[in-house]
């Protein structure tokens, strides 16, 4: 495993790589209503990724065909946008993003709600987007990332969800992927020790039944077993003395 810890102006890059994805995500959520197609949402976020400046992270990646994951109720990650997938009052849907600006990338997942919301979904995104500010929270030098997982771990499953084993966070940098892997479960102390300068990807994927997942025809898109939904958010954090420091807000 080569962890690599970046220098403050590396991090500086890497803040302004998150902060085009925040822009990318706001105004992708903007668009989020019945009868919109996750399409319309991929035009859009492909021109604010344009009009900052940035290229994106996804699209051709392992030849990935879009510049957005769109992944709606029982479908957990990588959501190919289309036009065929049309949003409807009730339904969530999980916005995931990445760029890259000047060779450091950016990478941000939020879960939306269309339009209304079950008190059952709305403690889900709760659950899920709390369990990610914990997650950052024991982000800190000398923790490890078995420390990071449990803290979701523990409190997702004291609310009666369960969280993905299949997919997990990851280092990020001059690449969208690096060592080490950021589970989002885990036993206190175990797992790589946290160092000044890492910086990594928590992304809690969190599911209302059961952990188990598939993967659709598309070779793409993974949904839960048991059809319930899911819900995910995601930060890109940097590992500083000072504590954790979000880049992607």
């Amino acid at each position: 495993m080569s962890i690599v810890c970046k220098s403050s102006s590396e991090i500086d890059k890497m803040r302004r790589s998150g902060h085009i994805v925040r822009q990318v995500l706001e105004a992708t959520k903007e668009a989020v209503a019945p009868g919109r197609s996750t399409m319309d949402l991929e035009r859009v976020a492909e021109r604010k990724i344009r009009d900052l400046g940035a290229k994106p992270a996804f699209k051709g990646y392992y030849d990935y065909p879009c510049v957005l994951c769109a992944s709606i109720n029982n479908e957990i990650v990588h959501g190919i946008p289309s036009e065929r997938r049309v949003l409807k009052a009730g339904d969530i849907v999980s916005l995931d993003c990445g760029v890259v600006l000047d060779g450091y990338y950016g990478d941000s997942a939020i879960t939306v709600a269309v339009d209304g919301l079950t008190p059952e979904l709305q403690k889900l995104l709760d659950v899920t987007r709390e369990s990610l500010a914990l997650g950052i929270e024991a982000a800190r030098v000398g923790n490890t990332t078995g420390d990071v997982g449990a803290a979701v771990q523990r409190l997702v499953e004291s609310n009666g969800f369960s969280v993905v084993r299949e997919f997990v966070g990851h280092g990020i940098g001059t690449k969208l992927h690096e060592d080490p892997q950021v589970p989002n479960y885990g036993t206190p102390g175990h797992g790589p020790k946290l160092r000044d300068g890492m910086v990594i990807a928590i992304e809690p994927m969190v599911n209302m039944g059961g952990p188990e997942t598939r993967l659709l025809d598309d070779k793409w898109t993974a949904v839960t077993q048991d059809g319930s939904y899911s819900a995910h958010f995601e930060h890109c954090v940097a590992i500083t003395k000072n504590g954790p420091v979000i880049l992607t807000e």
